[in-house]
């Protein structure tokens, strides 16, 4: 189980995403449309004073239930650990573990 703090910071994180998403993309749009150099380096300068968090490359993939940051399925959400055992329990439909 992964710190209740981290779980809480990643929560942060995703809503300054989604706060901020609009206005990176439409900055990222005119730094692309302009055509001087000095415009663009303003337009950049914009975008690198909105907050570093609100970036999605910042956030981390964790697991649903245990939170934990490595070894995700990005297709259940979930640890490699907790698919294993959702999967010999049959609570996964469509999923078949092997087991040997």
């Amino acid at each position: 189980m992964a710190k209740k703090s981290l779980i809480e910071k990643e929560k942060k994180k995703k809503i300054l995403v989604k706060r901020y998403e609009v206005i990176r993309q439409s900055l990222k749009r005119q730094i692309r449309s302009s055509l001087s150099i000095q415009g663009k380096l303003t337009i950049s300068k914009k975008l690198q004073s909105l907050p570093r968090n609100s970036a999605p490359v910042r956030l981390r993939n964790r697991c649903s239930l245990t939170g934990r940051p490595r070894s995700n399925y990005r297709d259940f959400g979930l640890s490699r650990h907790v698919l294993r055992e959702m999967a010999h329990t049959c609570v996964l439909p469509g999923l078949s573990k092997s087991s040997w």
